[in-house]
Order: C-alpha cells, then sequence, then structure tokens
C-alpha cells in the first residue's frame, strides 16, 4: 500500500456548483441512489447526471464507499496517536500511510507534526501497532496516544458545506 499523493500538489481544487454540492449530498445520503433519481432531484437529465457524477469520481473529489463502524466489523479501540517528528514529516508520514492499521495521516501545526488514527481489535492489538509498528518508524521523536472512549460525532458532509 503507498500513500496517497499530496493531494494539494496533485490537483488544484475546482469550484462546485450548486448541481454539484447537491449531487454530492444525495450521494452522501445514499451511494446506491439511481442516475434517474438524482436527474429528478436537481432537475438535469440522467445522462447529464451520469456525466456529473462520472468527472466528480474520476477527478478525485468525491469518492463512494460503504463507511462501516469499526465496532460492528470487531474493531473495538480507536486511537489517535499525536506524533513529534525528528527530519522530513512527508517521508515519515509516508511509512506510516503504508502500515494497514492506520487509517488518517495528516500533517499539521500545533503540539505535533503529525496526528495518526489508529482503529485495532482490542487494547493488545494497539500495543502492537504503537510499540512495533508505529514508534521504530525512523524520525520519529515521540508519540502521544489519545484512546477513544466514545464517538460523539462522524460526518463526512464536507463536499455540501457553503461559505
Amino acid at each position: 500500500m503507498t500513500a496517497e499523493p499530496d493531494r494539494a500538489e496533485a490537483r488544484t481544487p475546482r469550484g462546485l456548483d450548486a448541481v454539484d454540492r447537491s449531487l454530492i449530498s444525495l450521494l452522501q445520503q445514499d451511494g446506491r441512489t439511481s442516475f434517474t433519481t438524482l436527474a429528478k432531484a436537481v432537475g438535469l437529465s440522467e445522462g447529464a447526471v451520469r456525466q456529473r457524477v462520472q468527472r466528480l469520481l474520476r477527478d478525485g473529489t468525491m469518492q463512494i464507499v460503504a463507511v462501516t463502524d469499526p465496532l460492528d466489523v470487531d474493531l473495538a479501540r480507536q486511537a489517535m496517536v499525536g506524533i513529534r517528528v525528528d527530519g522530513d514529516l512527508h517521508v515519515v508520514a509516508a511509512e506510516l500511510s503504508a502500515l494497514p492499521d492506520v487509517h488518517y495521516v495528516v500533517l499539521c501545526a500545533g503540539s505535533f507534526d503529525l496526528l495518526v488514527e489508529v482503529i485495532c481489535r482490542d487494547d493488545q492489538h494497539l500495543l502492537e501497532v504503537l510499540n512495533d509498528s508505529i514508534r521504530p518508524i525512523p524520525g520519529i521523536a515521540s508519540t502521544e496516544t489519545f484512546v477513544y472512549l466514545k464517538l460523539a460525532k462522524q460526518t463526512y458532509a464536507w463536499g455540501t458545506i457553503t461559505g
């Protein structure tokens, strides 16, 4: 598994019009919504909607994926790991991104250089990921782990947020 390309360098964000935002919103509610239903909802032809959705997918503006609750698939331990790095952040981020139990990597400002979300079966699995996979990566100076007790909110509505 390879790290995703730096999204800011890989492509220039394009403006979304009201129809694009509506399509994204409808697909976030049900990713299996038919082109016919989408077309009726936004007032365009089925062909026009199909082209727009295909463009949004092709350009990487959106993905249609199945989202699971980790608890429902036997992944009971989630944690955010704050990481301080000595050296090149991009190299360490790429190494972390290649780990199968790491699901989110972000370069940030503040007390930590990187934030990494890990999803594990249990505390023993979390310990193995931290001790055997994350901490040995060259360039990692220190880590601080924040174990999730309860997820209060999770949303994927970014494409529909307006000014």
